[in-house]
């Protein structure tokens, strides 16, 4: 573990997409970001924060990607809250335009 806070703790992600790719994870049993608090919400983004520090300490990321899936028909395999930050780089991926739209390859180029 990283780091941990009130709500969340960080770790290394076991199938990391890029280097320094972490998991900031609900520290309460959760499904997803929706069955979060109010309170939990509102704390994500410093947890973040810190997580990205950490990153940067380790690599030099040219953007970020924060992404998570809530519910299976989105992705998510773990029903437990986690929101991945994933470090990226000039020329990770030939076209990185879409970002995220990826999740469904035939939507991420407009």
């Amino acid at each position: 573990m990283l780091l941990r806070t009130e709500h969340f703790f960080v770790i290394e992600d076991g199938y990391p997409v890029a280097p320094g790719h972490l998991l900031v994870i609900s520290n309460r049993p959760c499904p997803d970001w929706f069955r979060l608090t109010p309170e939990e919400q509102g704390a994500l983004p410093t947890v973040l924060d810190l997580a990205k520090a950490w990153i940067e300490e380790r690599h030099q990321p040219d953007g970020y990607n924060v992404g998570m899936n809530c519910g299976e028909a989105a992705g998510q395999t773990v029903m437990h809250f986690h929101c991945h930050l994933i470090p990226r780089t000039h020329g990770d991926t030939p076209r990185p335009r879409g970002g995220v739209r990826g999740v469904i390859p035939s939507k991420q180029s407009y």
